[in-house]
Parts: structure tokens; sequence; C-alpha cells
């Protein structure tokens, strides 16, 4: 089988290189990183920096695999890997998405995703978090509660064209248009799928909002007591079962 990652935002692949390492060594030998153009990739000048552009690259480059692939998915990595299993189920054989809160009517943005989507404020905003060398934005990394030494290797990845990256594709996602895509969530039930409930994670949803909407798509859920939105880093032993678990259960 073949497992490919897909970060979010504001990150790099880094953020899967613990939780990697718990995996057994045939599983690692099967691992594939992909990271979102801007988010660890180059950003090509023409590339479409939508929701759904991004959804087409990721479609793009599953569809070079000889088989259909285990995906896990984290932020809007997650997002755009339940538009997968939306749209192309018959790339993926199992999915993993801990952000499809998102799909439901009363999902309500976190503050700093308000900001970005907010023209002028926004554009400071990335300014003041890409700024400085890469140790400065580690320091805002830790901040936001990336452990080290991922804080560092994910700043290490960052740039204007992640900046640019983001507020394209935050502005490409109001409400009403997550809440529109979320009419086919049930679509998603086409593979197994899994939803990593981590319950101090405050930018997904509400831990109940999460659960309804993992019902919606077929999906499993899974409480991750105690951690937060860098759930992978924060214990990547226990959320490398956690995926082991699900994967054997199929």
């Amino acid at each position: 089988m073949t497992i490919v990652f897909v970060n979010g935002v504001p990150a790099t692949s880094a953020v899967w290189t613990p939780l990697i390492k718990e995996l057994s060594k045939s599983q690692q030998r099967e691992t594939v990183q992909l990271s979102p153009p801007g988010f660890g990739a180059p950003l090509p000048p023409d590339f479409d920096s939508t929701f759904l552009g991004y959804r087409d690259w990721l479609i793009g480059e599953l569809s070079r695999f000889e088989a259909p692939v285990d995906i896990v998915g984290h932020d809007f990595g997650g997002g755009f890997a339940t538009e997968v299993a939306m749209a192309r189920p018959d790339l993926l054989r199992s999915w993993v998405s801990d952000t499809v809160g998102g799909y439901e009517p009363d999902f309500i943005w976190h503050e700093i995703a308000k900001l970005w989507q907010t023209p002028g404020a926004g554009e400071r905003h990335v300014e003041d978090i890409f700024s400085g060398d890469g140790e400065e934005r580690a320091v805002r990394m830790a901040a936001w509660g990336v452990p080290e030494p991922a804080a560092i290797e994910i700043a290490l990845g960052q740039s204007p064209q992640m900046g640019k990256a983001i507020l394209a594709l935050y502005r490409s996602v109001p409400g009403a248009l997550l809440s529109e895509r979320g009419r086919d969530l049930a679509a998603a039930a086409a593979r197994p799928g899994l939803v990593p409930v981590a319950t101090e994670d405050h930018a997904a949803g509400s831990v109940a909002l999460r659960h309804r909407a993992a019902r919606r798509a077929g999906a499993r859920a899974v409480h991750l007591d105690g951690l937060g939105h860098w759930w992978m880093l924060q214990d990547p032993a226990q959320t490398a079962r956690m995926l082991s678990d699900f994967w054997s259960s199929r």
C-alpha cells in the first residue's frame, strides 16, 4: 500500500516526520509526503491557489500512483483529502482528515483565518509572521503550539510565497462555500474514513460539530484527549497507533 501525507497551513511536510518515525518499518517504506504548492513546495506563478484549485492539484498528484492510496491530511490538507474522497474515491483506499467539521453549516472560522480573509489586515499579518530569519519565525511557530524541532524545520520552509498562497486560499473559502460543499459530504463514505478529534484543537470547530460531520461522512471519529491542532507532533506515538489501528481494521 502507499500512504500519502498532506500538510496544511502555515506548515510543511515537517509536521509528519515524528509520526512517520513511529510507524512500522514496512509502513515507513510506503510513505509519500505531498506538500501543497506554497506550503513546502514551489508555488508556480500560474497556480490556482484556491480551495478547489488545491483539490484539483491533489487529484492530479494521486492519479500518478498505480493503485489507490491511503491518504492522511491535516488542516487544509485534510480538507483537500476530504474533497478527493467526495469527488474521486477511486483514487483512495481510505482517508483521514481532522477538518471535516468545516463542512458543517454552523462552523465558524477561527480569528486568524478571519484576519487572513480581510483585505489589508491579512496582508499586514502574513508580512509580519513571515518576516525575519528562520529563528524568528520558529519562535512564532512555537508560540502557536508547534513543538521543537518541528517549529524550526517548518520555519525554514516558510517564505513570502507561503503568505501569498495563504491569502488566496483563505479568501476562496467563505463559510457559505464550505457549507455548500458539505452537502456532498456523504459521498466520502464510499471509502473508509477516520476523523481524529483532538479535543484542544480550537481551529477545527467544536468536538460535537466534528463528530456530527464524521457521521455524515460515514467516518470513524477517534478522540485525542488533551491534544491540540498539532496532534501529530504533540504525541506522535499515540497518533501513529491510531492510524495503524485504522488501516488494519478496514
